[in-house]
């Protein structure tokens, strides 16, 4: 569940999302943001030390790919929360219909 943790900051929850599209090379997520480079360095070891993220080395480079366990293990975890809003949300759409329905019959009389 660190990886919970990791993903409360907006920019690391961002660079997850740059990443999902495919590896990239920590120079070029850092040209993605107003911060310094060493400001996304220190983000991109937390996602790393969360397991969110893997890193290797390409000559002088560092390339990031995202690591999709963790996430998956977090889908697991809010499963039950999902299923719960799905429920609501359906109970939600009921009473707006008989909302719908009530007014177009007091329209028709």
């Amino acid at each position: 569940m660190e990886a919970l943790g990791a993903l409360a900051d907006p920019t690391r929850r961002q660079i997850v999302a740059l990443l999902a599209a495919g590896e990239q090379g920590a120079g070029e997520l850092a040209e993605r943001f107003p911060v310094s480079r060493p400001a996304v360095s220190r983000h991109l070891r937390v996602l790393r030390e969360a397991g969110l993220v893997r890193v290797r080395a390409e000559g002088q480079r560092r390339v990031y790919a995202l690591d999709p366990a963790p996430l998956a293990e977090l889908d697991a975890w809010l499963a039950p929360y999902r299923r719960l809003w799905a429920q609501r949300l359906d109970a939600l759409d009921t009473e707006i219909a008989r909302g719908r329905r009530a007014r177009r019959q007091e329209d028709g009389r």
